[in-house]
C-alpha cells in the first residue's frame, strides 16, 4: 500500500490473542519498554482490552493485549472471551501467541482449540509467535512450527522470549510489512489510552493474583474509590476496595493480624509510586460482594 500524502506513516491496530497465559502481557510490556499490563503466573489475568502505544519516527503500532481465549461458561469469562472477540474484529493484523509448553494442534480432533477457531473466523492477516523459547532446545522449535503450518495461512512464525526481548524486534519488523500507511492515531507521547485509576486497580488486582493462593484471586475485583493529588507534598492519597466473592475469602486476603493485605498494599504502593512518580498512601479495604463474577449489573460497573 503506498502513502497517500508525506505525513503518512506506517500506522495501524494489532491484537495480540491466543491461549491464557502464554505471555501476550509480558510482550506489550516489553515492547512499550514499560508496565502497563499486568503479569502473574496464573491464567486468565487479563480480564480487560489493554491498549499500549508503539511511536516511533516512521510508525505508530497500536497494540491491543487481549483476555486469553478459553470456553467460558460464566458471564465473567464469557465477558472475557468477548472483549478479545471484539478486538480481533477492529484491527489490522492479528499476533497469533502460544507458548512452547502449549499443546500442539491436533489433526485429528474434530473440535479446534477455542483460539484457533477466533482467528480462524476473523480472517486476518495474522502472525504466528511461540513463546518462552528460553524453556526448551532450538532444535526442538521445527516440530511445533510445522505443527502450526495447517492451522491458518500465517505470513510468518517467530520464535521469541517475551521476557527477555529475544525476537521482539524481528516480531516489529514483521509487522511492519503488513500494516497500512496512514495517520497517527494518538499522539507520539502517550503508551496507552488507560487511565491511572485503571492501571492503579489492576496493580493492586496482580498483588492478589502473586501473593494469595491458587482460588483467591479469581474470586476478587478492585475498584478505585478516590484518587486525590497533593503537588505541595508530592502525594497522591489513594483508597481502593477489593471485593471478594465469599466471607472466607475476605479473611484470606485480609489475613491474621491484618498482614496479607498489608503485604498486598506495600508491594502494589511501590509500583504505583513508581507509576506516578511520587509518593503514595495507599488505602485497602475488603467487602464481600456475594457472587460478583456472576452478576451482570457488577460487572459493568466494573468495565467488564
Amino acid at each position: 500500500m503506498t502513502k497517500k500524502n508525506q505525513n503518512d506513516i506506517k500506522s495501524g491496530m494489532v491484537a495480540l490473542i491466543g491461549p491464557p497465559n502464554v505471555g501476550k502481557s509480558t510482550l506489550l510490556n516489553t515492547l512499550l519498554g514499560q508496565k502497563i499490563s499486568i503479569v502473574s503466573p496464573k491464567p486468565q489475568t487479563t480480564r480487560n482490552r489493554i491498549l499500549g502505544i508503539l511511536s516511533e519516527p516512521d510508525y505508530q503500532i497500536v497494540m491491543l493485549d487481549t483476555p486469553g481465549i478459553h470456553r467460558a461458561s460464566s458471564p465473567l469469562n464469557v465477558s472475557m472471551v468477548k472483549v478479545a472477540q471484539e478486538s480481533l474484529e477492529e484491527v489490522d493484523v492479528v499476533v497469533f501467541m502460544v507458548d512452547v509448553t502449549f499443546p500442539l494442534p491436533d489433526k485429528e480432533k474434530k473440535e479446534e482449540a477455542e483460539a484457533t477457531k477466533r482467528l480462524k473466523k476473523s480472517a486476518k492477516p495474522a502472525l504466528l509467535v511461540i513463546n518462552k523459547i528460553d524453556l526448551l532446545p532450538r532444535e526442538k522449535l521445527l516440530p511445533i512450527l510445522q505443527a502450526y503450518e495447517d492451522v491458518y495461512p500465517f505470513q510468518t512464525m517467530l520464535p521469541i522470549s517475551a521476557l527477555s526481548g529475544d525476537g521482539a524486534n524481528l516480531l516489529l519488523k514483521d509487522l511492519m510489512k503488513l500494516l497500512p500507511y496512514g495517520p497517527r492515531l494518538y499522539p507520539d507521547d502517550i503508551p496507552t489510552d488507560a487511565t491511572e485509576r485503571f492501571i492503579v486497580a489492576e496493580m493492586i488486582r496482580e498483588k492478589i493474583f502473586l501473593l494469595t493462593g491458587q482460588e483467591i484471586p479469581y474470586g476478587c475485583a478492585v475498584s478505585v474509590d478516590s484518587f486525590k493529588e497533593n503537588p505541595h507534598r508530592n502525594l497522591t492519597t489513594i483508597h481502593a476496595t477489593i471485593f471478594v466473592e465469599k466471607k472466607s475469602q475476605k479473611g484470606i486476603v485480609i489475613g491474621k493480624q491484618g498482614r496479607k493485605l498489608q503485604e498486598i498494599g506495600k508491594a502494589a504502593r511501590f509500583e504505583i509510586e513508581a507509576l506516578l512518580d511520587q509518593k503514595v498512601l495507599l488505602k485497602l479495604w475488603v467487602k464481600v460482594k456475594k457472587d460478583w463474577s456472576r452478576n451482570d449489573g457488577f460487572l459493568k460497573e466494573m468495565g467488564l
